[in-house]
């Protein structure tokens, strides 16, 4: 695949991201309500269909190796978001937000995050193509990543606030609900409501998440196109997905340490880059693996254990914890 990609197939990709999120908050999900499970898994289905059919468009135009690579890069984003999930659990029961008004936060949080990925991709793009070496830096803060995560062992949420939240709560005037609304007037003054400490609670959530699964992507391919379309596909899907597994947070008892496991492999792939060429077929089979076999036997053990931890590790060096 070429390194270069015309600008049309990026305007043309923007294009149908824009519509397709048109259509969700103008036709689909125009009176706020909360997803049914079915209602939920259906979009995942619809979302998850879509990035496979445009990861056959890409073989089509770019080649096989090409499409294999679409596909590692997008399970692997859409593997580590899940961990985004259990974060966006706590941050809505700490602000009390109501599940009705939950899928408008998700819905906003991740059109912002789409354009924080692309700035964060293409400046590491270009980093990559300036300092070669930074690679081994990523490389080694994934295996750090991993190894912590598969390390790690699940702790409830603590009652202390975030320092996020403190600092946004000292900072940002804000009074109660009103109705979808991420503003309000209070005897003339300008609020913030719940919903927008929300909204940056969840964007604060990804870019800490990016600073690790963005790398972890550079490690299957560094062709812009194929790093932003496959991250944008497992954003597109987690707002739907959220519905599906929040209520079984608490199930995914060895998924971390799945995800610890693919980290630290990536980041070896990465280590080794100029040593040892691994096939993106065998990169794809190893996270497929992994990933399903973790999620597997987590569904096969009853547990419980209390809402998973939101303590993210890694070179994002940051922690969001808040109470439940």
């Amino acid at each position: 695949m070429p390194d270069s990609v015309s600008p049309y197939f990026y305007l043309g990709f923007l294009a149908f991201v824009v519509l397709m999120l048109a259509l969700d908050l103008g036709v689909f999900h125009k009176k706020a309500h909360t997803p049914s499970f079915k209602e939920a898994l259906s979009w995942t289905a619809v979302w998850s269909t879509l990035a496979v059919l445009f990861g056959g468009v890409v073989g089509w135009r770019f080649g096989t190796a090409a499409a294999v690579d679409y596909y590692t890069a997008w399970l692997i984003e859409q593997s580590l978001s899940i961990d985004n999930i259990f974060v966006f659990v706590i941050i809505f029961a700490a602000l009390k937000i109501p599940p009705i008004l939950q899928h408008r936060v998700l819905f906003w949080g991740v059109l912002s995050a789409v354009v924080l990925r692309a700035i964060m991709i293409f400046g590491g793009v270009l980093l990559i193509e300036r300092f070669q070496w930074i690679l081994y830096v990523f490389g080694a803060c994934l295996v750090l990543t991993g190894i912590k995560l598969v390390a790690s062992k699940a702790q409830g949420p603590t009652q202390k606030e975030s320092r996020a939240l403190q600092w946004l709560r000292r900072r940002i005037p804000t009074a109660g609900f009103d109705g979808q609304r991420f503003f309000t007037r209070v005897n003339g003054r300008l609020f913030a409501t719940p919903l927008f400490l929300a909204l940056l609670l969840v964007e604060i959530t990804d870019v800490v998440f990016a600073v690790d699964s963005i790398p972890a992507v550079f490690a299957v391919t560094t062709n812009p196109f194929l790093v932003f379309t496959s991250n944008v596909f497992a954003i597109l899907g987690l707002r739907s997905l959220y519905f599906v597994l929040a209520g079984m947070a608490d199930r995914f008892v060895y998924l971390k340490p799945g995800l610890g496991i693919v980290l630290g492999f990536v980041g070896t792939k990465l280590l080794l880059h100029g040593v040892i060429k691994v096939p993106s077929l065998v990169s794809l089979a190893v996270i497929v693996v992994v990933i399903g076999g973790a999620i597997l036997l987590s569904l096969r053990r009853r547990t419980n254990s209390p809402v998973p931890s939101a303590h993210i590790t890694g070179c994002s060096a940051a922690a969001i914890t808040l109470p439940k």
